[in-house]
């Protein structure tokens, strides 16, 4: 949830209602003040952290008040409002020491945003840190849970290396997002960031690609020189490009085609893959020297299940980011929807996340999205043979669910057993006659080992 103590000074009744509803609900600590003399003894008593102050009001304007405040050097950044702005308007405003101007009619996701970038600019002010536990620098990764804010510190950390970094994350789990945010937070943030999908690649052509085919045609190694190469989907270069790379990586050179001129490599390189990649390189489809060379640093991508208590925020982050990228309808999440999608399993993560948030801004509902629109969106089922944990339990009756887990469970269990239902049985404690009357009842075939 947000934080915050919140002054809200307007004279119009219904935007003052209407701003402590919805920052309310968004976690913050609202107070509302009618006038400047209400607004001068709440500031007094309660000591905001930000004030969000109208211009036009009946006894003294705003801009008295943010002078009156300025004098007295407040403690809290002012964003001014008014639905009469002008340019002389908002210039004294930012003068006198304003931190952003807004207009009416309010854009809700504007104001929103401006709220959390002027309270994050409050806390680096008075914490000396760009990044901490509740306020992501600007493109990292989002959330305040724990697994959030200990991937936010490894990646500062990592972001200080030019040493090869692996990021391991399942599908769907933002891995390009983060190799872009570890590139901006590094030594190598005015380069270039190249990126490059191993699918596109097959041994024919990974020579071009890589080294290029002439002087005036480099290849990506050397076009991502002083920056950044991201190789995505690492686990699917084929070997004669793995067997090139691992030789490039060994010499450190560049060998440029057509004059045969070497050029040391001067990128830092990124890559990611799905952690199946691990079985490959024991199943020797991928070379056991290359991974080496390329997991100098690794990270763990957790999946969004992982950090579920982070949806709510993650909603409203999307809702901001596709509402100004892509100038779609503000609408937000009422508190049912998201308690529901928190307990939703994610099995494509953060990306069906963002796309689920777009096309219920596509929509034409009412400005709250609520639960019925919600399990609407859900309503195509996962498969029954899914693995349990992208099974959408919450989406099936009582009986139905317990069923479908129990199935999932034993038949997990039973695999791990070697279909040896003794062991199964010692294995879940149960008792074995009991065992074998749920194995039939929920259809799983089991055989007959030795010691049953």
């Amino acid at each position: 949830m947000n934080s915050g103590k919140i002054l809200v000074v307007d004279d119009e009744a219904d935007i003052r209602s209407l701003l402590q509803e919805i920052l309310s609900e968004e976690g913050y600590d609202v107070e509302v003040a009618a006038d400047a003399a209400e607004a001068r003894a709440t500031r007094a008593r309660q000591q905001p952290e930000l004030i969000l102050l109208d211009i036009w009001m009946p006894d003294a304007d705003g801009i008295t008040l943010l002078r009156e405040w300025s004098d007295s050097a407040p403690s809290c950044p002012v964003v001014m409002m008014s639905g009469h702005g002008t340019i002389e308007t908002a210039v004294e405003a930012t003068r006198l020491g304003a931190y952003d101007f807004v207009e009416k009619p309010l854009s809700l996701a504007k104001l929103l945003r401006t709220v959390e970038r002027a309270l994050d600019a409050r806390a680096r002010r008075a914490g000396g840190k760009l990044i901490g536990v509740g306020q992501p620098l600007s493109g990292a990764p989002v959330g305040r849970s724990r697994a959030m804010t200990q991937l936010r510190s490894e990646l500062v950390r990592f972001a200080a290396y030019s040493a090869p970094l692996l990021l391991l994350g399942e599908s769907g789990s933002d891995r390009g997002v983060i190799a872009r945010f570890v590139h901006h937070s590094g030594a190598n943030a005015t380069g270039p960031f190249v990126t490059l999908d191993a699918r596109t690649i097959d041994d024919d052509s990974a020579a071009a690609i890589l080294l290029g085919t002439d002087p005036a045609s480099p290849g990506v190694l050397e076009q991502a020189s002083g920056g950044t190469l991201l190789l995505s989907d690492l686990e699917d270069l084929p070997l004669g490009a793995q067997r090139l790379l691992s030789g490039i990586l060994e010499s450190g050179l560049v060998a440029r085609r057509g004059n045969g001129e070497a050029v040391p490599l001067q990128a830092r390189l990124i890559t990611s893959a799905r952690p199946t990649i691990l079985a490959r390189v024991d199943s020797e489809q991928f070379r056991r020297d290359l991974y080496a060379q390329l997991s100098v640093l690794v990270l763990r991508i957790p999946p969004l299940r992982e950090y579920a208590e982070d949806v709510p925020e993650l909603l409203r982050h999307y809702v901001d980011l596709l509402t100004e990228s892509e100038g779609l309808r503000y609408r937000r999440f009422g508190i049912a929807a998201q308690n529901r999608l928190r307990n939703y399993p994610w099995p494509d993560n953060a990306r069906e996340l963002r796309n689920l948030t777009r096309r219920l801004l596509l929509s034409d509902g009412a400005e709250e999205i609520g639960l019925e629109e919600v399990e609407r969106e859900l309503s195509a089922q996962t498969a029954a043979d899914e693995p349990l944990v992208k099974q959408d339990l919450l989406a099936l009756p009582l009986r139905e669910a317990r069923e479908q887990f129990e199935r999932a469970y034993l038949q997990q269990q039973l695999l791990l057993c070697n279909g040896k239902v003794g062991l199964l049985a010692k294995r879940v404690d149960m008792e074995r006659t009991h065992l074998y009357r749920k194995l039939r009842s929920l259809g799983i075939e089991f055989g007959h080992g030795a010691e049953d």
